[in-house]
């Protein structure tokens, strides 16, 4: 089987490498906390000192860290990946960067016969735990071919979107869309709710109109309006990925006001001390300001 390392054992992160360790691979891990490392350990992987010395161990590297400056230290730095990965050996970047960064990266590994794919996630931490989340991929496809054992290990959903950088374009676009949906559920449910409406009723008709969208019917109907706002995928992700996403448009010469009010939305639940809940806690933060709360019956 293909040795396989992964850096970076976070919320998604450790349950995508534990699917890789149940698919059978030998697997060499990092993280900067102990017990995340631990956790997978005592699971069969084995611990290394740092990215580098995972890359000497492994034939295929995986990263899935929260932001570009992070994979650059932990690719390009001193004691980064890219010191310990062999010529003819593969990287992949499941973080949600900018394509750009990745794009970097990848020219600057291709340069010492190292391949790259970017391959962002989609869907919630339940479908990563079960392997089953949706990947956006950039890169070359013969590169995609190679990696598809791994990564069909963890997800279920596997989309070529492009050339290497293409992958991050796509999950970026998709974590805007599903930002501003999150919000503006959460805005229409708190109005409803201050007008009088019930939520069984709010539901009941919006389940057959347009206005219907899977942060409702999943997760919504999952977390928030169970009253869980524990991560899941934090407020403070979200509003990360938002601000990479309008800087992309930006560059693209695409306005995107109604991005740059759910972005405006996510820095006021950060700073209501929100930045480590999940994404859902928009909705308790339009809670809080009108002193209504929307939940499901019994929760």
């Amino acid at each position: 089987m293909t040795s396989v390392g992964f850096v970076g054992l976070g919320t998604m992160g450790a349950p995508m490498a534990r699917n890789v360790l149940k698919a059978g691979h030998p697997l060499t891990v990092f993280d900067l906390n102990p017990a995340a490392v631990k956790k997978l350990v005592d699971a069969g992987a084995r611990a290394a000192a740092s990215p580098r010395e995972v890359a000497q161990q492994s034939e295929i590297v995986i990263t899935m860290l929260p932001d570009a400056p992070d994979v650059e230290a932990a690719v390009l730095g001193a004691d980064g990946i890219g010191q310990g990965l062999k010529a003819g050996s593969l990287y992949i970047d499941m973080s949600t960067i900018d394509p750009q960064t990745t794009q970097r990266i990848g020219a600057w590994l291709a340069q010492r016969g190292v391949d790259m794919i970017d391959s962002p996630v989609g869907k919630t931490v339940e479908h990563a735990i079960a392997g089953t989340s949706t990947l956006m991929i950039g890169g070359d496809a013969a590169v995609l071919e190679r990696a598809r054992p791994i990564l069909s290990s963890m997800g279920a959903d596997l989309i070529h979107c492009g050339g290497l950088g293409m992958g991050q374009a796509m999950k970026l676009t998709n974590n805007l869309l599903a930002s501003v949906l999150i919000t503006a559920s959460s805005e229409a449910l708190v109005a409803g709710a201050k007008a009088g409406l019930t939520l069984d009723t709010m539901i009941s008709v919006l389940k057959t109109t347009m206005a219907w969208n899977q942060q409702l019917a999943v997760a919504m109907h999952n977390r928030a309006l169970k009253g869980d706002f524990e991560p899941g995928f934090m407020v403070k992700l979200a509003h990360k990925d938002c601000r990479l996403a309008l800087a992309m448009n930006d560059a693209l010469g695409v306005e995107t006001p109604v991005g740059g009010a759910t972005l405006a939305v996510l820095r006021e639940a950060m700073d209501a001390g929100m930045s480590g809940k999940d994404v859902g806690a928009v909705l308790k933060l339009r809670e809080d300001a009108t002193g209504v709360q929307v939940r499901l019956a019994g929760a």
